[in-house]
């Protein structure tokens, strides 16, 4: 370890450190519940949990949330919770929980309870782009829930974290929805993978997003040109083509403070079609602020064959042991990334 008062490689000292953690989704073909995801979590000596799915939960009553709790206290696990869309016009909008001030009320209460910071949440998808009025309207939506629910949020202590999920919003435009919701208790839940649905470097998705992360689930992405654009699948950390070291250098001077949380959703090959016209419907202003480093960033990979479960193995089964393998070898890169600076930066236990 570096000497007390030593300065390391990313500009911190010795005893700054940085939480680390895992997303649940990244292990979702498990279908394991809270209890499990904990003793997995500390199993894997993490010090957080992001359970970004409310599924995990056996009931949402008081008694089973607090024992949730008491069980991460006593594994040294910090909780963080998230759910999905409450943006009541959206594609991805589900009434399973009520309306969308229902939601977001319930998750508030769940997130008090459980004793996270923040709860997660969505708008929704790239398909929300080509809805009536635009993304414009759905963050408008958007907004008008986050504000009748400004008081409820405050007085619980709990921070709502908007995600850039599934190319529903740009960075850019994720901070528009922020400020006009209220920086002061609205932040972002930064994700570096979906960064290139909205044609974004996630360096500089970051560089955006850094200053109003609350929470984050990040993970590796590959990208290479196709006859229609191009290709890209989501890797586990080190086997694409984002600088980790450059990412986190930036992380840790602009959000030092929030979670590290990993979320590998590999395996699948997916395509951004920006050379069929009708693709660009989704952008009615133009190629979006950073496109041209989404196209230099997308050009430095090569194609990376689809997942397939080996002959012979149930594909349920196959799929429970890649999903692990590819967390725990992101969380052991990031250990090593930072452990060979010769300091703690990121806790471990």
């Amino acid at each position: 370890m570096a000497m007390a008062g030593a300065v390391t490689a990313f500009g911190l000292k010795p005893d700054k450190r940085l939480r680390l953690g895992l997303d649940n989704f990244a292990v979702r073909a498990l279908g394991w519940k809270a209890v499990e995801l904990i003793d997995y979590a500390a199993k894997l000596k993490c010090d957080s949990l992001f359970i970004t799915d409310l599924y995990a939960f056996k009931n949402f009553n008081a008694p089973y949330l607090k024992g949730v709790k008491r069980h991460a206290d006593e594994k040294g696990i910090k909780l963080l919770v998230g759910s999905w869309s409450i943006c009541p016009t959206s594609t991805r909008f589900k009434d399973e929980w009520g309306t969308a001030d229902d939601h977001l009320q319930l998750g508030i209460r769940i997130a008090k309870t459980l004793g996270s910071p923040a709860f997660r949440v969505i708008l929704g998808s790239r398909a929300d782009r080509l809805t009536e009025g635009g993304i414009d309207a759905r963050i408008a939506d958007t907004v008008k829930v986050l504000k009748r629910n400004e008081a409820r949020a405050k007085d619980a202590g709990i921070k709502v974290a908007v995600e850039n999920h599934a190319g529903d919003l740009h960075s850019l435009e994720l901070v528009r929805l922020i400020e006009e919701a209220g920086r002061d208790w609205v932040g972002a839940n930064m994700d570096s993978g979906n960064a290139v649905w909205t044609l974004e470097d996630p360096l500089e998705n970051l560089k955006n997003l850094a200053p109003y992360a609350i929470t984050t689930s990040l993970r590796d992405t590959m990208m290479w040109p196709s006859e229609n654009g191009f290709k890209g699948q989501w890797t586990a950390m080190g086997d694409g083509l984002v600088d980790w070291k450059k990412y986190f250098n930036h992380f840790m001077k602009v959000c030092p403070n929030t979670t590290v949380c990993l979320e590998p959703i590999s395996g699948f090959v997916f395509e951004i079609k920006t050379k069929q016209k009708d693709y660009w419907k989704n952008w009615p202003g133009g190629k979006p602020k950073g496109y041209e480093k989404f196209v230099a960033f997308a050009k430095r990979g090569k194609p990376k064959p689809a997942w397939k479960a080996p002959a012979g193995v149930a594909r349920k089964e196959a799929q429970q042991a890649f999903q692990r393998e590819d967390l725990e070898r992101s969380v052991a890169f990031c250990r090593k990334l930072f452990l060979s600076n010769q300091c703690s930066v990121i806790s471990v236990q």
